[in-house]
């Protein structure tokens, strides 16, 4: 599967950015779908989780509450709908797929995942 992620850009702090994951090649509804993000000088980081069926989501500690994932399997498309955003929310983030036999699974490491999009920067100012 191919992803696509787009929807960053420079927003001040306790702004809002939506971003989107366009998923083309495969069965999209059949993969698990994830966000993750890496800062200059960090490892790539687990942001949020979803099944494929978008019944369970699961988010890191450091955005509960400020951020929501979703799918739309018949656009093909995972979006991350971040509010309240602050500097340290600053880095590339990155979309991940991941197959998966049965529809309740999440996965929050980035082994765990297959197929990377090329990420989208997201810069918050204080």
């Amino acid at each position: 599967v191919q992803l696509q992620a787009s929807g960053g850009g420079l927003v001040q702090a306790g702004g809002s950015l939506r971003l989107s994951c366009a998923a083309s090649g495969r069965t999209f509804r059949r993969y698990a779908m994830g966000w993750f993000r890496q800062a200059p000088g960090k490892e790539r980081e687990f942001v949020a989780a979803i099944s494929w069926s978008g019944g369970n989501t699961y988010y890191a500690d450091s955005v509960k509450g400020r951020f929501t994932i979703s799918r739309n399997n018949a656009k093909d498309t995972v979006c991350l709908q971040m509010n309240s955003l602050k500097p340290e929310d600053t880095a590339v983030y990155y979309c991940g797929a991941r197959y998966d036999y049965i529809g309740r699974n999440y996965y929050t490491t980035v082994g765990e995942y297959a197929y990377w999009g090329q990420g989208t920067q997201v810069t918050v100012s204080s």
